[in-house]
């Protein structure tokens, strides 16, 4: 089983910036993907960005060239980052870190484990 755990989130004004992190444990050893994706209550969870084993990432229209995700290993946690810059009100959202043992892009069905979200605030 993986454990995923999101923090960072918080309140920013726009032009701002924050970063996420996930701290991922338990089976950890054959995660392949591991992505982000943010929510708006009533409306669909959206792809944010995504790295594989290799660190090749890929982002979604909305958050490519403001957004960098990026990884690390410590000794039995994996953590995954979203450096968020340039942050516009409408980056507002849930933030969900997800991970699996498959190569995944953006869409949600792709992913086993989830945490339980960060919220990001940004304000005028």
């Amino acid at each position: 089983q993986v454990q995923l755990v999101e923090s960072g989130g918080g309140s920013v004004q726009a032009g701002g910036s924050l970063r996420l992190t996930c701290a991922a444990s338990g089976d950890i050893n054959h995660i392949s993907s591991m992505a982000w994706f943010r929510q708006v209550p009533g409306k669909e969870r959206e792809g944010v960005g995504t790295i594989d084993t290799h660190n090749d990432t890929f982002y979604g229209n909305s958050v490519a060239g403001r957004f960098t995700i990026s990884k690390d290993n410590a000794k039995d946690t994996l953590y995954l980052y979203l450096q968020m810059n340039s942050l516009k009100i409408e980056d507002t959202a849930m933030y969900y870190c997800a991970a699996d043992e498959v190569a995944g892009y953006l869409g949600p069905h792709e992913y086993a484990h989830w945490g339980q979200g960060t919220q990001v605030t940004v304000s005028s």
